[in-house]
Parts: structure tokens; C-alpha cells; sequence
């Protein structure tokens, strides 16, 4: 429900939004008075308005505010399609949490999550989410915990980088309806779709100048750079949390894989042990050319006995 606001006769009033004078219609607008309706203004009143002070004998009607919504859903029971496409959300979402975390960025990743964006999508209980989405410069998961993002909650932040993993029955909504709504409403730099089950299903589009998604370019790997985010989106074969296959993963500009936390661990302790047996082979060859050396001068010393050399 929204909020009444109402102001009484007497008092003097800095407003920020349109006000009405109870009896003769006095159109606000920043510091100047127009004698105009609401909707047929003076020509070239300004359309934003600013505060402005209502004199004190001015009785002004009820206007209602209204408050964002709160307490919304943030499950609707529904799992994603399998449990492959489950597990390439949570790789995405857990590596895009750690490289933002190893370079000292800020950013929100999330997925599967309500993201709430209208009043008209709440009564319409359009509860759906993006399966994966990066708002770049947000506060944290680990700083602030959030069930779901609303758009009013996050100082009218959108995604920047949006990733739907499809299948056969989602194909189609996630090429059509969803592009639309990302490019026009959303406004998102990238969008990326995939199918976990086909690895040749990449692609993605970018926003250009006049804010019109155009498709993005495949590299001779197959991979798309997101400008976005500065980092390349391309399959890889390998395991994930313990799942063998071919799984959509973050690549930096280099070509580099962008690593889980438990990859990175695995990455250093393999590291280590080759450096430990790099460590034991210098030894051993230290001991082969000690050994050689000492049956060298134990030869020579031989050869001058036979001679009648005493080296003593």
C-alpha cells in the first residue's frame, strides 16, 4: 500500500515531487509557478522537479508515495533443468566470486535469484531469474547477504553480465523474450546463453551506441570476450566440483582459466610437489656427480700406483 503524504494549510513545504493546490491547480516545477494543468504545461516548463517552496496559505492535497515492495519471494521450488546445468551455475558463479575477490573487486554475482525490476512484475508474479548475473561495483555477497535482487534495493543497478544455460524447452525464450527484455529494460553490456548438454550452443550479443544488442564474434577457440567484465567466456573440458565434462568457464585476457578456490589450491600443491621433485633430482644429480668424481680420482690414484707413484 502506499504512503500518504499530506501537507496542511499553514505550513511552508520543501518539495521534491509534483504538488496541487486544493481549488485552483498550481503546477509546481523546480522554484517557478505555472499556471498551467499537469497535462497541458506552459511551453518549455521544465518536466523534472525540484524542490520548491509552497507558500504558507497554500492547503495541498493528499499525494501518495509510493514504497517499493518488500518481503518478496525468492523461491519458487523450481530446480533448473538437471543436474549438469546446476553445477555449470554454481562453477560460474563461484569463479566469478573468487577472481572478483583475488583482484580486489567489487561485484555481486548471483544466480538462479529473483530479480525484481517493476511493480508490474511483482503483481504479475514474474518471479523468474537470471541462472547467472554479475552487477559489477555492488557490495558483495559476503559484505550483504540478499534472498533476491530488487533494482530499488541496489541504488537501480542492473546486471552488466547476463548468462542463461539452456535447454530444448527454455531455447527459445532465452533467444527471444529474454533478449528483449536485457536490452531494453535491463540494459545489460553482455548476454551470453548456453546449453551445459550442447557445447557447440554458445553465443551472445553486446550492446553497441545506441544500445542495440548486436551478436558477438566467436575467436578461433570458439570463446566470446565480454566487454563487460574484461574477460573471455568459452567452454573447457575437464572436472568441476568433482563432475567430469565440458563446462562454461571464465578465461582472462590472456587465455588464462579463471580458477575455483579448490582448482587454485590444487594448482599450488601440484606446484609444490614439482618443485620438491625438481629439488630431489638437483640432489640426486649432485650425489651422481659426487659419486662419478670419487670414482674418477679412485682410478687415477690406481693408475699411479701401477706406475710406481705413491701418492702418499
Amino acid at each position: 500500500m502506499p504512503a500518504r503524504l499530506l501537507k496542511t494549510q499553514g505550513e511552508s513545504h520543501s518539495l521534491k515531487r509534483l504538488q496541487y493546490s486544493v481549488g485552483n491547480p498550481l503546477w509546481q516545477t523546480g522554484a517557478e509557478t505555472n499556471t498551467a494543468s499537469p497535462n497541458h504545461p506552459q511551453p518549455n516548463a521544465p518536466m523534472v522537479s525540484t524542490p520548491a517552496q509552497i507558500p504558507a496559505d497554500t492547503q495541498l492535497a493528499e499525494v501518495e508515495v509510493p514504497i517499493p515492495p518488500t518481503n518478496l519471494p525468492y523461491d519458487d521450488g523450481e530446480p533448473l533443468e538437471t543436474a549438469k546445468h546446476r553445477t555449470a551455475m554454481n562453477v560460474l558463479i563461484r569463479a566469478c566470486q573468487f577472481y572478483l575477490s583475488q583482484n580486489n573487486q567489487l561485484g555481486y554475482c548471483g544466480g538462479n535469484t529473483f530479480l525484481y525490476y517493476s511493480a508490474e512484475q511483482v503483481r504479475n508474479q514474474d518471479f523468474r531469474g537470471p541462472d547467472f548475473f554479475l552487477v559489477l561495483n555492488a557490495v558483495p555477497e559476503s559484505q550483504k547477504s540478499r534472498k533476491y535482487w530488487a533494482i530499488w534495493d541496489e541504488g537501480g543497478r542492473y546486471p552488466d553480465l547476463i548468462i542463461e544455460l539452456m535447454s530444448p524447452s527454455t531455447a527459445k525464450v532465452d533467444t527471444d523474450e529474454k533478449k528483449e527484455l536485457y536490452q531494453s529494460t535491463f540494459r545489460t553490456q553482455d548476454y551470453i546463453v548456453y546449453d551445459p548438454n550442447e557445447p557447440s550452443s554458445l553465443q551472445g550479443w553486446t550492446l553497441d551506441g545506441n544500445l542495440t544488442y548486436q551478436a558477438l564474434k566467436a575467436d578461433n577457440r570458439g570463446w566470446l570476450w565480454c566487454q563487460s567484465v574484461q574477460l573471455w567466456v568459452g567452454t573447457w573440458q575437464g572436472e568441476a566440483q568433482e563432475n567430469p565434462g565440458v563446462w562454461l568457464r571464465f578465461y582472462d585476457r590472456d587465455g588464462n582459466l579463471v580458477l575455483l578456490p579448490e582448482e587454485l589450491e590444487a594448482q599450488r600443491a601440484e606446484e609444490e610437489r614439482q618443485r620438491a621433485k625438481e629439488e630431489r633430482q638437483r640432489a640426486e644429480e649432485e650425489r651422481q656427480r659426487a659419486e662419478n668424481a670419487e670414482a674418477e680420482n679412485a682410478r687415477l690414484r690406481a693408475l699411479l700406483q701401477q706406475q710406481g707413484i705413491d701418492l702418499d
